[in-house]
């Protein structure tokens, strides 16, 4: 081979092939990415992108790598199955950073999900006074223990020794380390007028005929038949309180346990928001949560708050906003240790300069946005020594204001110009605008979607007849006039977080913008301060759960109008229609796929052969109304099913009335049947907005609604803002987007920084003020946007 004109074989490979690609709603995609350049792909909401991106190439290449380990291993790995293309081959190691909320544990923080908590606890147990002990000391998840024993060793003879073993930890003893206690109301718990065979327990599912019920009647602990006011402190100790104790009701050996220890286990050591809403209802009922009294809430055992380094303790530490963490940090000079400063600063320099310098290290990370927690996702690869990684993004501009994208899009380069391809799904132009290649999918979205409709540079996109295309230098102008106010929402010396006594006057009537920095404080005024409540509705950013079962018919409440037309046309009972029900196909039990664990291997899902996917019994299935059998209706799309059920045989206004919600929101081609876990983040936000469209409130309240909404939808949801202020709403929107803004009739701006830099408010006003203003950030490129 000659040197300097011929490529090594292994230079040879520079593309990711994707050939094929028939995951969810994508038909036959081929694309060619390549490597060690910066990808955006871009198309409406529901178009595709996440299946060809997440659930296509950075799907096989975690299987794959799952591969590569033991058997063993493996059988604690999540089992993935092979995605349905035909040829994927030039892949490379795949990093998702992703818009998952980050574990809501309660002892899970913003210190805890990065490196930065573990590298303070040795920096204490190096420099901090009094010395305490290792860095378990300072650590909150890790409880003290003292324990001795005797232990045989063999030195000859055998004889025995006595060890004792101590290990220091730095948790808080009485909330162990969660920084609030639990009070539990027992009047919430059980009736003491009556006995126990009488009904007394009020917990969900502890009724007398439930196995609960019978194990606390069948005891043999106290008498089921004597009124619990009429308990000794013994019974009633031995009810509430009794340690874990072996018996046997009815013949079954069983472990008793008393009421609350039962309750800690099943309820309280679970996500309140992941229980069953009546399950939710009654702990909300039942149980009080307080701040800490031993530790005041910074979860640490005494003596790990007393011990400090220049009279900062590291609960201190942890409560700094991180830029001022950052300065203390850089203040310390130690030889001793001065490779982990360094480190440590570079690792809070991160946090910075990725736009989190506003949070501080013992925020609960269940609290975090689906942004935020991207950011904090990828501060760990930022100074990571990998190249010739994929990194794959999802929306990695979502909630971030247009002065904080620019510090975004830098980070991509840097990742990049490591050596690394770097895969984004995006709608925002200023992030698509740095691609050096661009695959647009579409062109609709749903069964409308799912084809490469243009591959090639940025400047070709707008060359192209793409919807991406043409929108992609769309520029709402500011309107010529704004609505008047008819009334105002008056918001007095609000000090949620880091507000500092904001006095605001919001306009109701109209169309209002709160906007600002991330990290202003637009989140803390408007969800702390606008009660929820009598005639104010509040659309979160939280995600949907639902399991694979639930569908937008079940979760917009659609199901149950046709269910009871199905019966009614047919003369049978509404539970026949019903997949999760008595409908059921027996072999799959409603799922309409069969899950096959293979042990060690990938499982597979496979249509389920009885029922082909339609996921009822046969004898459901000959019932119809309007011609259509269940099943037939649930593959509808809404826009389909709009017309359906609007007139004639089967005209269900119930029915109508949701699916008009749905079309208005823009999610007219998602099929009533789609499980809830395929939708991206968009489509949920915007089911949401459907289903709360339909309750009584005079208010709504938007958390930016235009995530993950493609530049040509925008429209449409500044049409459905515009439509509800007309029919006498008000519309409070927490927003990023510059065309929200422009479309406002009035803006509220705070700032003026992120933090304790925030928390003010820098300007009130319509957008044409605000651009004449031209003294906030967010003004300032409000004028860049509409060409002011």
């Amino acid at each position: 081979m000659t040197k300097g004109t011929d490529v090594h074989a292994a230079d040879s490979h520079e593309m990711i092939r994707v050939h094929g690609a028939r995951v969810n709603n994508l038909k036959d995609v081929s694309v060619e990415i390549p490597k060690r350049r910066l990808t955006v792909f871009t198309g409406v909401s529901g178009s595709g992108k996440s299946s060809l991106v997440f659930g296509t190439i950075a799907a096989e290449s975690q299987r794959l790598i799952n591969e590569t380990y033991s058997a063993f291993v493996q059988g604690f790995m999540p089992t993935l199955a092979r995605p349905e293309v035909d040829v994927l081959d030039g892949l490379t190691t795949a990093i998702i950073v992703d818009q998952q909320r980050l574990g809501a544990d309660p002892r899970s923080t913003v210190g805890t999900a990065t490196d930065a908590n573990a590298m303070l606890r040795i920096l204490f147990s190096r420099l901090a006074a009094p010395h305490l002990g290792p860095p378990s000391a300072y650590a909150f998840n890790v409880a003290s223990v003292q324990a001795s024993g005797a232990i045989k060793v063999e030195k000859g003879a055998r004889r025995a020794e006595k060890v004792t073993f101590s290990r220091t930890g730095g948790m808080c003893p009485r909330c162990e380390g969660r920084g609030a206690v639990t009070d539990i109301d027992l009047t919430q718990l059980y009736d003491d007028s009556k006995s126990l065979r009488e009904g007394a327990l009020t917990i969900p599912g502890y009724s007398v005929d439930g196995w609960y019920g019978r194990i606390y009647t069948g005891c043999g602990f106290f008498d089921p038949d004597k009124p619990i006011a009429k308990f000794t402190k013994r019974e009633l100790h031995d009810l509430l309180h009794k340690e874990p104790t072996k018996i046997k009701v009815e013949g079954v050996n069983l472990t008793y346990e008393g009421l609350i220890p039962k309750m800690q286990k099943s309820f309280l050591s679970k996500d309140v928001d992941s229980l069953q809403p009546h399950v939710r209802a009654f702990v909300e009922r039942a149980v009080t949560f307080t701040v800490c009294p031993d530790c005041s809430g910074t979860r640490l055992s005494e003596g790990a708050r007393t011990s400090t380094i220049d009279g900062v303790s590291i609960a201190d530490a942890c409560a700094m906003q991180i830029t001022d963490l950052a300065e203390w940090v850089r203040g310390l000079d130690d030889p001793s240790v001065a490779p982990l400063l360094t480190a440590l600063g570079h690792s809070l320099d991160s946090f910075v300069e990725i736009g989190l310098g506003y949070l501080s290290l013992d925020r609960p990370s269940g609290t975090l946005s689906g942004g935020e927690a991207q950011r904090v996702k990828m501060i760990r690869h930022l100074g990571s020594s990998l190249t010739d990684v994929t990194y794959v993004f999802d929306e990695p501009t979502t909630g971030l204001h247009p002065h904080d994208i620019q510090r975004m899009n830098g980070l991509l380069l840097r990742l990049r110009d490591k050596g690394n391809t770097v895969l984004v799904v995006e709608h925002k132009p200023e992030t698509i605008a740095i691609a050096d290649h661009v695959v647009d999918l579409g062109p609709g979205a749903g069964t409308g979607g799912g084809a490469v409709c243009f591959e090639g540079t940025v400047e070709g996109l707008r060359a192209s007849d793409t919807v991406t295309g043409r929108h992609l230098d769309d520029r709402a102008s500011l309107k010529k006039s704004v609505r008047k106010a008819t009334g105002a929402l008056e918001i007095r010396g609000a000090d949620a977080n880091n507000l500092r006594g904001v006095d605001v006057d919001i306009p109701l009537g109209v169309l209002v913008a709160v906007t600002g920095v991330a990290g202003s404080g637009k989140s803390s005024l408007v969800h702390g301060s606008v009660p929820v409540g009598e005639g104010v509705v509040s659309v979160d950013q939280g995600a949907i759960r639902g399991s694979r079962r639930s569908n937008p018919a079940t979760y917009t409440g659609l199901l149950d109008p046709i269910r009871k037309a199905f019966a009614k046309a047919n003369g049978v009972k509404p539970a026949l229609f019903s997949a999760n029900s008595e409908g059921a196909c027996p072999t799959c039990n409603g799922v309409g796929v069969v899950y096959t664990d293979l042990a060690m291997m990938a499982g597979v899902a496979t249509t389920c052969e009885e029922c082909e996917g339609r996921r009822f019994q046969a004898a459901v299935l000959e019932y119809r109304l309007g011609g259509r059998d269940i099943s037939e209706v649930l593959a509808m799309p809404v826009s389909e099913a709009e017309a359906f059920f609007a007139e004639g045989e089967a005209r269900v206004p119930a029915a109508h009335r949701i699916l008009t919600r749905l079309s208005d929101v823009g999610l007219g081609y998602l099929t009533l049947g789609q499980p809830l876990t395929t939708l991206s983040g968009g489509e949920r936000q915007r089911l949401k907005l459907a289903t709360h469209m339909g309750e009584k409130g005079g208010v709504y309240v938007l958390d930016e609604p235009t995530a993950g909404l493609h530049l040509a939808d925008v429209e449409q949801l500044l049409g459905l803002l515009d439509r509800l202020v007309d029919s006498g709403k008000s519309v409070i929107v927490v927003e990023h987007h510059q065309a929200v803004m422009a479309h406002a009739d009035w803006i509220i701006d705070l700032g003026p920084g992120a933090g304790h830099d925030g928390g003010q408010i820098v300007f009130e006003g319509t957008p044409a003020e605000l651009v004449a203003d031209g003294s906030t950030l967010t003004g300032r490129h409000l004028a860049e946007y509409v060409g002011a």
